[in-house]
């Protein structure tokens, strides 16, 4: 163990953070999980908590490997994944599985394995190290809108458009972060504006001509308008079932909470240890352990802030972001939904809500950042030693 932790490098604080977010989320995820796991595994509720466990286990195996290599070669890597990217995603789309429900096909079956794997979370990771790679390489150029389109925002849109038809909230969600990502790399806005109106056009030819079909593409748009109406509609209706539950769930939780496994809402939410975890935590741990972890991912947002403005090269700099943000992002967007700040878009918490894919790609991402932060560790115990070799001498002797 001692070994384990000689070997880790990187911030120890976001190391810290992401192991207080894992450890929070096995009573909620166990307790929501609990009727699901009843029903699947013959009453053995506990089988749940050692599948969360095992997810866990694998992801932070993943974050440790990860952070061991140089982020210089995510560079390089990122060339190499987003042709394996496409392919995966038009594998996902022509043969792709539906799992908990969901009304889309979003995950393939691993051979051999049999285990499922959501190709889109694995898609925004390896799209914003490209972006970030592309971004840094063109830092001392005057970039035009012709130059950067088949380098850049080819790319972008190939992998957005695959999984637009499955995934709206996260093909949105991954759009808003490259357009935030290259504008922070200093990509002109005047063509911003041009790429944020071309992908308008193209979502709304794309809904117009899933309107005009009668398959899968028509009943999905509707269910995208549908969420929207009911948001923007202040009366209750059939269709809020998923978020007047929460709501109940929140509204029973107070301060202090109803107490761990003493869920109600649990019974009637659909997606209580994904989608709708927040809602549980709340209901039994109250507003105080709500506020817990909105703090937990405010302070790894800020450590993200810190990594990357202590990154040495620009790509790093780009990168942490680029990784780190949705993270965040996405954790406020599951929050909002709960309270109903936003519309159902069916993305979970990171870290804290079951889900192998999920929980793989944050430790994925985090492993990254935690790889940038390490090379800066690097680089001032080599200033350290450079400026102090008589101190460095005598602890050798």
């Amino acid at each position: 163990m001692q070994t384990i932790f000689k070997n880790i490098k990187g911030d120890r604080l976001i190391w810290a953070i992401v192991t207080l977010l894992a450890i929070a989320s096995f009573l909620p995820v166990y307790s929501a999980a609990s009727d699901l796991a009843y029903d699947k595994y013959n009453g053995n509720t506990f089988i749940s908590f050692v599948k969360h466990f095992m997810h866990l286990f694998l992801g932070f195996a993943i974050m440790y490997g990860v952070h061991k290599i140089p982020y210089r070669y995510f560079k390089g890597l990122s060339l190499v994944m987003i042709p394996i990217v496409l392919v995966l995603l038009v594998i996902t789309m022509l043969q792709g599985t539906v799992m908990g429900g969901a009304s889309a096909s979003r995950w393939i079956k691993i051979p051999i394995v049999g285990m499922s794997f959501q190709t889109s979370t694995f898609a925004s990771v390896v799209l914003m190290v490209y972006v970030a790679r592309y971004m840094s390489k063109i830092k001392d150029i005057n970039v035009t809108l012709k130059k950067s389109i088949l380098p850049l925002w080819v790319p972008v849109f190939f992998v957005l458009a695959l999984i637009l038809p499955s995934n709206f909230s996260t093909a949105a969600i991954m759009f808003l972060m490259v357009l935030f990502l290259v504008f922070l790399g200093g990509y002109p806005v005047r063509y911003l504006g041009v790429i944020l109106g071309s992908g308008l056009v193209a979502l709304v030819f794309f809904v117009m001509f899933a309107k005009l079909t009668t398959g899968p593409l028509h009943v999905k748009v509707t269910t995208w308008e549908n969420r929207i109406k009911n948001y923007s509609n202040s009366e209750d209706t059939e269709a809020d079932y998923q978020i007047e539950k929460a709501k109940v769930a929140i509204a029973s939780g107070r301060i202090f909470g109803v107490g761990p496994g003493k869920s109600i809402q649990k019974h009637a939410l659909p997606q209580s240890s994904s989608d709708f975890i927040f809602a549980i935590i709340i209901e039994e741990y109250g507003l105080i352990g709500g506020f817990v972890i909105m703090i937990l991912y405010m302070w790894l947002l800020f450590r993200i802030v810190i990594v990357s403005q202590k990154s040495d090269t620009i790509f790093g700099k780009l990168l942490v972001l680029g990784v780190g943000l949705p993270i965040v992002f996405q954790a406020l967007i599951n929050m909002a939904v709960a309270v109903e700040l936003f519309p159902v878009t069916g993305q979970t918490l990171p870290l804290v809500s079951s889900g192998g894919t999920s929980i793989w790609m944050t430790c994925l991402a985090v492993g990254i950042i935690l790889s940038v932060s390490a090379k800066r560790e690097e680089i001032k115990e080599q200033e350290f030693k450079e400026d102090n070799p008589l101190e460095i001498l005598s602890e050798t002797i």
